[in-house]
Formats: structure tokens, C-alpha cells, sequence
């Protein structure tokens, strides 16, 4: 099938890449598995195609907020000790568990400390009531546009953003706040990239730059096997050449590589001084 929609139907389509049926792959399922694996896991890492932008929201918990305060230390809770050669060194586990799922991470948008919030006895919202019942008609909207970008540069000065780390390799996504000023059943938004699991997504598996990296990868493997066969005479007449098979493998994948480095990899922001 030229548009595969399943992981066996991509796995298939590689092969007859390669060959199949006309040509015996010498490659076992559970390599192919691998490769495949490989693949998918590289095309969610580097392409942009690979994730999705996503808000995902979290409500605290009482856990949360005990494991997030440091205590005194007479008490444990909430501080993850490391005994090392050199002495005791204390780790505060303020941290969230985040889903396997989620590969980076923006910014988390968390409770509203500002003077400028949204709540009706707000700054924000007397102003604009006041300029839509009397002044709106009469400044028009440029006076009210430069009133309220005024009004965010007083909050972006004021207010200081919260501070998070996250790994991936880890899934913790560590929220340097003051969790003594966190009630419970308070609302995170986490502003986060998603990779798009072909499980849910099927046109994952028809992506083009997918297909041509895992029929590569099989194409190497192949080779990799036939390798210590070099220079078999098969019955006929034919000489199995499993290097040359593998280093066009390699060759293949260096120019598929190269070229999503270039093309499909969102590139890194420039350091403006």
C-alpha cells in the first residue's frame, strides 16, 4: 500500500522498497521492530511534523504542595537527601510527574499574582469598564490600546515569571515557586510540545520523510547481516555483496539526515546580545 496507515503496512512498504517479494530480505521481524522504533522516535525528536502544540491542564494537590515545601530539618517531607563521599547534599522534590508524551516544554501558566488580574475588583477590569462607559467613545481605541499596553509593562516589571526546569528523560517538570502560596485544587496550564503517537494519529505513518529514513534504516540492517558473507557464491552464480548494501544504507541515511537538519528541524533562535 503506497499511503500505509498502520504499523504493519509501513513495515510492508518498506520492504518492498528494498525488493520484496522479488529479493529475500535477510532481516529478521524483530529488527525491522527496532527500526521502525528508531524511526518514530528521531521523526518526534527532530521533525517539526513530529509534535504538536498542546495546553494541558493540571489541577494540584494537597501531595503537590507537601512535596514542593521545604520543611525544617528536623522533618523529611518533601526533601530528597543524597549521601556522597563529600557529605549530604538536599534536593527539594518540587516537582510534577509530566506525561511520557510530552517532549518540551514552553511555560506554565499558574495562579495569577498579578495586580493586573481578571477577577472583577481588578485594575484591568475597572479600567475598561470605566473607558467603555465613558471614554471609549469620546479617546477612541488608539488611547485605549497605548493605556493597556502601558498597563502590561508595569505588569511585565512587577510581576516575575515562574521558573521551571524539565527534562525529558525524566518526566519532571520542576516548578521553582513558592509552594506555600499554593492552595489546593488551583489550575496549571502547561504550555508544552506533544509528539504525535501514530496510534492516534495514523497519517503519522505516511509522513515522507518517515518512509524514506525507516526504509533506509532496513536497507543498513540488511547489509549489517550480510556483511560477514562477503564474496558467497550463490547457487547461479551470484556473489553477495552485503557492504556495498550497507554502506548505501549509511550513505542514504547521512543524506536524509542532512537534509532534515536543514529543512524539516525547526532551527534554534539567534543569540541577539
Amino acid at each position: 500500500m503506497a499511503k500505509p496507515t498502520t504499523r504493519q503496512e509501513l513495515k510492508d512498504y518498506a520492504l518492498r522498497q528494498l525488493g520484496y517479494p522479488v529479493l529475500e530480505i535477510n532481516v529478521a521481524d524483530e529488527q525491522v521492530d527496532d527500526n521502525l522504533d528508531d524511526a518514530l522516535q528521531l521523526f518526534q525528536e527532530r521533525h517539526f511534523d513530529g509534535v504538536e502544540r498542546v495546553y494541558l491542564k493540571y489541577k494540584v494537590t494537597a501531595d503537590d504542595i507537601k512535596r514542593g515545601r521545604a520543611r525544617g530539618a528536623s522533618e523529611s517531607l518533601g526533601i530528597t537527601t543524597s549521601t556522597t563521599t563529600s557529605g549530604d547534599f538536599e534536593e527539594n522534590t518540587n516537582y510534577l510527574t509530566v506525561p511520557d508524551s510530552v517532549i518540551g516544554i514552553e511555560k506554565v501558566l499558574l495562579f495569577d499574582s498579578s495586580f493586573i488580574s481578571n477577577n472583577m475588583f481588578s485594575f484591568k477590569y475597572q479600567l475598561f469598564l470605566n473607558d467603555v462607559a465613558f471614554n471609549l467613545g469620546y479617546s477612541g481605541l488608539l488611547s485605549y490600546a497605548m493605556t493597556k499596553t502601558y498597563l502590561e509593562d508595569i505588569d511585565f516589571l512587577m510581576t516575575t515569571n515562574k521558573q521551571i526546569r524539565y527534562n525529558k528523560r525524566n518526566n519532571r517538570l520542576y516548578l521553582d515557586v513558592d509552594w506555600g502560596s499554593v492552595t489546593e485544587g488551583t489550575y496549571i496550564i502547561i504550555d508544552c510540545q506533544r509528539i504525535m503517537d501514530p496510534a492516534n494519529y495514523a497519517g503519522v505513518y505516511n509522513d515522507s520523510f518517515l518512509k524514506k529514513y525507516f526504509t533506509s534504516l532496513v536497507k543498513r540492517q540488511w547489509g549489517q547481516n550480510l556483511i560477514k558473507f562477503q564474496g558467497v557464491k550463490l547457487p547461479g552464480g551470484t556473489e553477495l555483496n552485503g557492504r556495498q548494501i550497507y554502506e548505501d544504507g549509511v550513505m542514504e541515511l547521512q543524506r536524509i539526515e542532512d537534509r532534515m537538519l536543514s529543512t524539516y528541524e525547526v532551527p534554534p533562535l539567534d543569540l541577539i546580545g
